[in-house]
């Protein structure tokens, strides 16, 4: 019926017939046009939330990417057990370029002499080009990538020749119990901090598993008692975990480095002696 109307009488504007039909819709009840009213309610409340989420959903990019621009964007995480840092500042190497204003060239313009039988001549005048000076503006971007390797662990046992079978045999290694690192990466300086954990692998099919590295007579804490005589091969797994401190917010590193060590020990038996 729009339409026809419109068609019919020329002097109804095209904005008239847009609200025309939009007030020919908004006032279509739920009732007449058989749709619940909690349905016809949540139909027109849902164009503003999309609208909204529409919104947010565009612009985190364009936040996450103005934040490495005002202010360095750095992580640290682990990679074929060792420790990366990386640190970006800057949009990419984008070059801002002032556009170039050039004069236009003129036409060349004919100049007839009074003569009629003259050959006419073409007199050429040009001036000179004006081109403005290019101005190139090259905005800083700053990235590198750093790689720190953690200490490796060294087994020691006591005692050193023949241990006993059923006789405790200390262990240690020679690591940290804290590992602390400060880099400086395109002008920002980052701590970086791993702890250890260890697993001990006695070979005989028996794991210990501690925070504690261990350490030589009297310090028991790490020990193990072989019930047979043999050689046995000895398997200490270290696992660093860990946090970075940058522009005082401190946040976990990314993943574990697990760096495994090896020992053979040879344990014997104690010698029988008859006395009389």
């Amino acid at each position: 019926m729009l339409i026809a109307t419109g068609a019919l009488d020329p002097t109804i504007s095209i904005a008239r017939a847009h609200e025309l039909r939009v007030s020919q819709l908004s006032t279509v009840s739920p009732a007449s046009s058989g749709i619940s009213p909690s349905t016809h309610l949540s139909c027109l409340h849902m164009k503003p939330l999309f609208i909204l989420i529409l919104f947010f959903s565009l612009s985190a990019p364009f936040a996450a990417h103005a934040d490495c621009i005002s202010e360095a964007c750095v992580d640290v995480f682990t990679d074929n057990n060792q420790i990366i840092i990386t640190a970006k500042k800057g949009d990419g190497g984008a070059v801002a370029k002032k556009r170039t204003v050039v004069a236009p060239t003129p036409k060349p313009t004919l100049w007839f002499p009074p003569k009629p039988n003259a050959v006419p001549t073409v007199k050429r005048t040009y001036k000179p080009r004006v081109r403005a000076q290019k101005v190139v503006t090259t905005s800083v971007n700053l990235s590198d990538r750093l790689i720190k390797m953690v200490p490796t662990a060294t087994i020691a046992y006591q005692p050193e020749f023949e241990p006993l079978v059923h006789v405790p045999v200390i262990f240690w290694c020679d690591l940290p119990t804290l590992f602390q690192s400060r880099v400086d990466i395109i002008g920002e300086v980052i701590d970086v901090a791993l702890r250890p954990g260890f697993v001990w692998q006695w070979g005989d099919g028996e794991v210990f598993q501690t925070n504690e590295p261990g350490a030589p007579y009297p310090n028991q804490k790490v020990t193990h008692t072989y019930k047979r005589p043999g050689t046995y091969t000895i398997t200490l797994i270290a696992t660093w975990n860990g946090n970075f401190k940058h522009n005082g917010a401190t946040r976990a590193i990314t993943g574990t480095i697990k760096i495994p060590s090896f020992a053979v020990i040879t344990v014997v038996s104690a010698n029988s002696t008859f006395t009389k």
